[in-house]
């Protein structure tokens, strides 16, 4: 790591918690350059299709933990 790169994140790391966590959310977006500028709203209308699902009944959802079950049993 250059001497810029440590003093950036020295400072970095002088921030709030949430400031932080923006400027760390941005970095890493901006290391993939070809992600859709529209998807974070995309999902959070996805998200809120699968919520109105669910509170109206036509879907159910699964406890966390059974996925996390399932997934590991599947992964073993």
């Amino acid at each position: 790591m250059t001497n810029r790169a440590r003093d950036l994140e020295a400072k970095a790391l002088e921030l709030p918690p949430e400031e932080r966590a923006r400027l760390a959310e941005r970095l890493i977006a901006s290391l993939d350059p070809e992600t859709d500028p529209q998807a974070g709203e995309l999902w959070l209308q996805e998200a809120e299709r699968r919520l109105a699902e669910i509170e109206s009944g036509s879907a159910s959802g699964l406890q966390g933990e059974h996925v996390i079950e399932k997934a590991r049993s599947t992964l073993r």
